[in-house]
């Protein structure tokens, strides 16, 4: 994407992160960019770390959409982190089934251990727990997701203390 064909509040972006856009958009008809809304808003929190109501904008901008648009499509997910998170993002799932198999349990557990109320980070910066919606594995209740990367079942207590040394103990 050359830079005199990128909108101003893009600018804010790495010129790797605007060939990363441009990528994406290129798998899409012209007239139907905005298809790379979810792909451009993963690529901003790769790079940031969480997607902000100015990325919002600027991707909006880049894709030619309603901000309200990709505002939607960040609230709608619970991947996209909307404000800073931990280096360890830990969403349990508390969905009807995993919450009649000790999910919300396992959530409480593991903000209680880490210090925290669902949605809160831990002081050092290391953990944030937070509720999510189902993950699609019902039968191994509770289950959690890592970093949005690495699905965990059957947590129970002992497991999610394991979980907790684990990551501690890898710097």
């Amino acid at each position: 994407m050359s830079q005199s064909l990128v909108p101003a509040a893009a600018m804010s972006f790495s010129s790797a992160t605007l060939e990363r856009f441009a990528r994406e958009v290129a798998k899409y008809p012209a007239d139907q960019k905005q298809s790379a809304v979810m792909a451009c808003l993963s690529i901003v929190q790769q790079e940031l770390g969480h997607v902000s109501p100015e990325a919002e904008k600027a991707v909006a901008e880049v894709l030619g959409m309603p901000p309200i648009a990709v505002h939607e499509v960040t609230t709608f997910y619970n991947m996209y982190n909307q404000q800073p998170v931990g280096r360890y993002k830990l969403n349990v799932c508390t969905n009807l089934p995993c919450a009649l198999r000790r999910g919300e349990a396992a959530m409480q557990h593991l903000c209680h251990k880490l210090g925290v109320e669902p949605y809160g980070t831990t002081a050092d910066g290391e953990f944030t727990v937070q509720p999510s919606e189902c993950l699609g594995a019902c039968a191994d209740a509770p289950v959690m997701l890592v970093n949005d990367r690495q699905m965990l079942s059957f947590m129970d207590n002992e497991r999610l203390d394991e979980l907790i040394d684990t990551l501690r103990a890898h710097p």
